[in-house]
């Protein structure tokens, strides 16, 4: 029997989902095909409704090697599991003559401990002998939710916290999970055998497809210790997240009740002089923590050189005693102290790390209003670290609908440590970049609209302006917004003012879950939903419901953010464009992906609206246009308000 063809599979794979044959997913699955056969790297940018899912899981499945898919988020982990994967196997199955097995694989806290909910969470000083199920009354939200997940226990196949609904709070969640630190390991762990986290590792180990995220691929590749089975093909989706989840992994945290909570924890388990000496150098941490003011720390001043080295000193001592003592009188002894070690561990790792002090590093301040101050370390870039790590030993593929920013992948490249597409050198990843475009004709199908005549926003202050425009263009397009703003504050003090002038709902991110939100701005045409980051990229609302995405100003990088702007000033020390390299591209991305809200399906019509005039004013405006969608754009008030009439008419006529 002949193989058959790629062409084959992927129309066989496109029928089994109810989808249309794209020629950009054609071309998408034949160039992957061949990076995956050749051993090189590909950067593919892929617009919304190119089907890129199976333009990379086919010829991955047709090629029968392992692949790793890393994605962002839930909602394509969970479509990738539930729906592409099973139809697409299905309908490959008769051509390829073999089923390809499927797992999903995350981190260790993502999966019920059994541990921890039948033996309860390690006591600590303070709350003195507890059950967490006796302590928190049936009657609280904490209680019913702890009973609803011991129930969901004894029913659930997973474990996986994603397969609860509905879904409970982090500190629900933290009394029946742990870290891979605090684990007991299978076997020394009573309940090892049904250990969740260890038969998801089982699964994976003998799947041809394992789906993970991000930050469980990062920890894979920065701590060495591999997580993921070995694999030939390393699919990257949602790629332009792939940085920021990278730096989150690689990113230290020390904060007084971190350090509080370690001293509580191993103060049983240890003698007296080690414990005295956490202690000590915990309360002199917390002195100091009390009069932190927030910004980077380009040298560590010395008082705080001499309390994070005493925390360190203090944090070995502990972690050497806890190795050589035992104390019978300590219940579930091996789990305590798997606790203890683990956050003792964690504050000895971060305080030497800053203090040993790297010119790679950024240190900084920050004071959260609910939980006071911490002191952070983060990689100045994880370029390197993604040079060295991602692609050695295999195929790597990295797709997104936002890649090519500013005309070309050069850019995106850089931040994951490759050199200039077509540089040819013996360390340097050999890949290339491939824009399969979009099914969309966004000429027509959308305008960009720059508010040319606005005032340039200013750091502080409402903009009178920017909010008169914003509720013009609201009621043309008869309600249908979406509003993404670059802070919260600016989210807030809109949706404040123009819920007094408009006779329309609107929806303000943090009043409701978001999945509520965006159910609730989809199911009625008026509704406006306002709201900041995830929202620039979280939401797919085809239809008449959003016909209209305003963005309030360019989301550049806060000046005082300490990582962006430290990443900014080594790229102009190094003879760069510090604010093209880390600001503008930042700003870039998230347009592109904002202004990707609008058009959904191919029905779709609507402006994007950037209430911002620099977009049409400034010399980089240009490169942030270049990275959006090929919109009409024009910067005519008038015809932008009698286009957006004309469009809310049609969809009234069509609702009608």
């Amino acid at each position: 029997m002949t193989k058959p063809s790629l062409p084959e599979l992927l129309h066989a794979a496109v029928t089994a989902v109810g989808g249309t044959e794209r020629p950009g997913q054609v071309s998408m699955a034949e160039t992957v095909a061949e990076a995956i056969d050749d051993g090189s790297h590909l950067l593919v940018q892929a617009g919304t409704g190119t089907g890129k899912s199976l333009g990379y899981l086919v010829p991955a499945l047709a090629h029968g090697e392992r692949v790793v898919v890393a994605t962002a988020t839930l909602a394509l982990q969970r479509q990738l599991v539930e729906r592409d994967l099973p139809r697409t196997v299905e309908a490959l199955h008769p051509l390829m003559r073999r089923r390809p097995q499927f797992a999903m694989l995350k981190g260790r806290s993502n999966y019920l401990c059994l541990h921890r909910l039948h033996e309860g969470v390690p006591q600590e000083e303070e709350e003195g002998l507890f059950d967490q199920f006796e302590a928190a009354a049936p009657t609280s939200k904490l209680g019913q939710d702890l009973l609803r997940m011991r129930d969901w226990a004894d029913e659930t196949e997973t474990g996986d916290r994603d397969d609860l609904t509905p879904g409970v709070s982090d500190r629900a969640w933290s009394q029946v999970s742990v870290s891979s630190r605090e684990c007991l390991g299978a076997s020394k762990c009573a309940y090892g055998a049904e250990c969740f986290a260890e038969a998801a590792r089982e699964r994976a180990k003998l799947a041809d497809v394992v789906v993970t995220n991000h930050a469980l691929l990062a920890i894979d590749a920065i701590e060495g210790a591999p997580v993921l089975p070995q694999h030939e093909v390393l699919i990257v989706d949602e790629a332009h997240e792939l940085v920021s989840r990278v730096t989150g992994v690689a990113t230290g945290e020390l904060t007084p009740g971190q350090v509080n909570r370690a001293v509580r924890r191993a103060a049983k388990l240890v003698n007296e002089k080690a414990a005295d000496q956490l202690q000590t150098a915990s309360e002199g941490f917390e002195r100091l923590m009390e009069l932190a003011l927030p910004g980077r720390l380009e040298d560590i001043p010395e008082d705080l050189g001499y309390a994070l080295m005493a925390l360190r000193d203090a944090a070995r001592s502990v972690i050497t005693a806890l190795g050589s003592t035992r104390d019978k009188s300590v219940q579930d002894e091996d789990a305590v102290r798997k606790q203890a070690l683990a956050s003792v561990e964690s504050i000895h790792d971060v305080a030497e790390r800053i203090t040993n002090g790297s010119e790679w590093d950024v240190v900084w301040y920050e004071r959260h209003d609910r939980f006071g101050a911490s002191l952070r370390v983060a990689p100045m870039s994880v370029s390197g670290l993604l040079r060295e790590k991602l692609f050695a030993d295999r195929s790597v593929i990295l797709t997104s609908a936002t890649l090519k920013l500013g005309g070309d992948f050069n850019g995106v490249g850089a931040s994951l440590g490759l050199a200039p597409e077509g540089t040819e050198s013996e360390d340097a990843p050999q890949w290339k970049g491939l824009d399969v475009g979009s099914p969309f004709d966004y000429g027509k199908q959308g305008i960009l609209y720059v508010a040319k005549h606005l005032a340039r926003p200013g750091r502080e202050g409402t903009r009178s302006d920017m909010l008169d425009e914003l509720a013009e263009l609201i009621e043309a397009a008869g309600g249908r917004t979406l509003g993404l703003f670059s802070s919260m504050r600016a989210a807030q003090s809109a949706a404040e003012e123009l819920r007094g002038r408009l006779d329309m709902p609107i929806l303000l991110q943090g009043e409701e879950t978001l999945g509520e939100l965006i159910k609730g701005f989809a199911a009625d045409a008026r509704t406006c939903l306002f709201g900041t980051l995830s929202l620039w990229q979280g939401v797919d609302v085809p239809g008449p419901s959003c016909q209209l995405v305003i963005m309030d100003k360019i989301p550049f990088p806060r000046p005082d953010d300490p990582l962006m702007s430290a990443r900014q000033k080594a790229v102009d020390e190094a003879g760069g464009n510090g604010f093209m390299a880390v600001a503008a591209t930042h700003a870039a991305l998230l347009m592109a992906q904002g202004a990707g809200r609008l058009v959904r399906a191919s029905g779709d019509r609507g402006v994007v609206a950037v209430l911002d005039p620099r977009l049409a004013t400034a010399r980089y405006g240009s490169y942030l246009r270049a990275s959006l969608p090929d919109f009409w754009y024009t910067t005519d008030r008038n015809q932008v308000r009698r286009s957006l009439s004309a469009i809310d008419a049609a969809a009234k006529t069509a609702e009608a």
